[in-house]
């Protein structure tokens, strides 16, 4: 389910996201009608769940008496994980190139408040939602008075994600977590539009239809117009 949280900036409801996944993440998605969530410390960026220096010095006197403090967030990244969305009013060229392959992409369409009312139907797991800032790891402190703020900053090199997140702490739960879990969604409320790769061909796109029409599912779905004809 999804609940506010008091510390967690969380951008407004109309704000337009993005998922980009090959076909065949795509219809695990669709038939199993659970979202993915990847274990934080499995991301190709090492410093997921990690804390910026100064941050980490601040920990470090802190450790000094109570050496189980710096073992307790090393461990905890273990046990969080995490659904990545782009923001963006539009479609991203970049996302499409760096998260999709062979021109076979698909992109979900949806908002911030669609993946709210999408979570409401996942009973097990308290699912919270929010929007990562950037910043300079050398220089600016990550606040580590809440156990979600870790997985909330990433450094500024990774500022074209305009990434928001839908986070679950499963440390309460006593469960391996592999690679991570997935949660139960309203599918229907959660996908607003489908865009199909830019650079697909017909063959793709009436095979995008046709799985749509046997599955059931009415989505709009559309061609992504970023390879679209020159008018000259």
């Amino acid at each position: 389910m999804y609940i506010p949280h008091n510390n967690i900036t969380i951008p407004e409801p109309d704000t337009v996201v993005w998922k980009y996944l090959d076909l065949s993440k795509f219809l695990d998605l669709l038939l199993s009608k659970k979202l993915f969530m990847s274990r934080s410390d499995k991301f190709e960026d090492q410093y997921e769940g990690t804390f910026s220096e100064p941050t980490y010095l601040e920990m470090k006197k802190i450790a000094e008496n109570n050496p189980k403090f710096l073992k307790y967030y090393k461990k905890h990244r273990e046990k969080v994980v995490v659904s990545s969305w782009h923001i963006n009013e539009y479609e991203s060229y970049a996302m499409w190139q760096i998260f999709t392959q062979n021109s076979e992409g698909l992109a979900i369409q949806s908002t911030v408040g669609r993946l709210q009312e999408a979570l409401t139907v996942e009973k097990r797991y308290e699912q919270y939602i929010g929007a990562v800032n950037y910043i300079d790891y050398k220089k600016e402190l990550i606040p580590f008075e809440d156990t979600f703020f870790p997985f909330l900053f990433k450094r500024k090199s990774f500022q074209y994600e305009g990434e928001v997140r839908i986070i679950s702490d499963l440390t309460n739960y006593k469960m391996e977590i592999n690679d991570g879990v997935k949660i139960n969604v309203d599918i229907n409320k959660m996908i607003e539009k489908i865009y199909i790769h830019p650079k697909s061909q017909n063959w793709y796109n009436n095979l995008v239809f046709q799985l749509m029409e046997q599955l059931g599912f009415n989505f709009t779905i559309e061609k992504s117009d970023l390879q679209s004809d020159i008018l000259i």
